[in-house]
């Protein structure tokens, strides 16, 4: 349980604290409601970068990180397909610097094609690091446009390519930042040794004189419902062969997602789990086998993803992995169902061990509608019925609503 207070500044920021007396320190998490699914399909990646030039210095202040840490502080950010994030943590005493650092850059960064240019390379050189040159790298970039054919998760939080990086000039950048990076398209969450008077105070002076901006109505395109099994083959110098199945499911604003989400732990979570005692344990089909939900704003999607042995042709893996997803539909035992719902309580419970995960479960699910929703996930995850998900499984995990690739080995 985490007990908090909200309050919303007249310029539209949102801000929620939790004051626990009992550390030293404060986390101020900063949420925009922005990520890749905001970009133009030319111009891809902007999210990601922005989360680099972010720390690039602002309008008034040259260098983020160096200030921070000489006042005991540290930081970091992530940035997916529907929104950025930037936290940071810091003794109390100091709380103000946070303040100032983040407000400021919120402002306005310092735009200069230096600025650009180098965080530019850092983004180049991730992309060909993570994403190209290293062995299954490529597979989001593979298996997105596989599944999605024309909502914005067709392309990974790095981009489709990176010209489109390469080619982001400054007033690119400039209209990106106007557009999204406003107080009335964020969330601030502290967590911490704050009172509800400090932070109000501190919030009134920095933040409160930040004019709101017109955010875009957001107009995504609606991916259709599938109609056909699709199939992608590749060959690659990588030790082994695997193998993604890739089934369209809810989004995360749906009730089915607590069923769709222990549907893939019933399927994958532990050793005791269907697929690995069927298809690592008891017959060594695959050496490693996992299913999980990118559970993304929007429709998102339920992933199988298993390391064949060599002795494993395609063919059967996609075989042997129907056939326990069969399974599955044809029932679920209550041992199997409490034993998920436990896991799920037990991940929430340590979620909120400390203030850094607080603040961002509290942002986050201010962001889904509620942030009181962050202290009722124990009680949805137990409310699912075995029934709920085995009409999930009959629901969603069906050939024409499967897009399968297949990421062979050449060696």
């Amino acid at each position: 349980m985490i007990p908090f207070e909200k309050f919303k500044l007249d310029n539209g920021l949102t801000v929620i604290v939790h004051d626990d007396y009992t550390t030293p320190l404060v986390a101020m998490n900063i949420l925009y409601k922005v990520g890749a699914r905001d970009e133009q399909p030319d111009k891809t990646g902007f999210a990601h970068l922005f989360e680099h030039l972010m720390f690039g210095g602002s309008v008034n202040i040259e260098d983020f990180d160096e200030p921070l840490q000489k006042a005991g502080g540290e930081n970091n950010a992530f940035t997916n397909n529907d929104i950025t994030n930037y936290y940071l943590t810091i003794p109390a005493q100091n709380l103000e610097t946070g303040f100032w650092l983040e407000s400021d850059r919120m402002l306005s960064l310092a735009f200069t094609e230096k600025s650009l240019e180098v965080q530019r390379s850092v983004v180049v050189e991730e992309f060909k690091q993570r994403y190209l040159n290293q062995p299954y790298g490529d597979v989001w970039l593979q298996l997105r446009p596989l599944a999605y054919k024309v909502h914005p998760y067709q392309w990974a939080t790095i981009g489709k390519e990176i010209s489109h990086i390469e080619e982001a000039t400054l007033e690119d950048v400039k209209s990106f930042f106007k557009k999204w990076y406003a107080p009335n398209n964020a969330i601030l969450s502290i967590a911490g040794n704050c009172d509800l008077n400090r932070a109000k105070a501190l919030c009134e002076k920095w933040f409160a004189p930040i004019p709101a901006q017109q955010i875009p109505e957001r107009k995504l395109a609606v991916e259709p419902e599938q109609q056909e099994k699709r199939i992608l083959e590749l060959k690659r110098e990588v030790p082994n062969s695997r193998i993604y199945m890739a089934w369209h499911c809810c989004s995360r604003y749906d009730k089915e997602f607590y069923a769709t989400d222990l549907l893939s732990d019933i399927l994958s979570r532990g050793k005791s789990s269907r697929l690995y005692q069927q298809l690592v344990k008891q017959n060594n089909y695959f050496t490693d086998i996992n299913a999980f939900m990118t559970g993304e704003l929007d429709n998102s999607l339920l992933v199988i993803e298993g390391k064949l042995v060599n002795s494993t042709d395609m063919d059967q893996a996609e075989k042997v992995i129907l056939e326990v997803v069969e399974s599955v539909k044809q029932g679920i035992e209550d041992r199997e169902l409490q034993k998920v719902q436990h896991k799920a309580e037990a991940t929430i419970e340590f979620s909120e061990m400390g203030i850094e995960n607080k603040a961002l479960n509290l942002a986050y699910y201010e962001l889904l509608g509620d942030a009181q929703e962050c202290n009722r996930q124990a009680e949805r995850y137990n409310a699912v019925t075995a029934q709920d998900i085995i009409d999930i499984a009959n629901k969603i995990l069906t050939q024409n609503n499967c897009s399968i690739l297949r990421y062979q080995s050449s060696n």
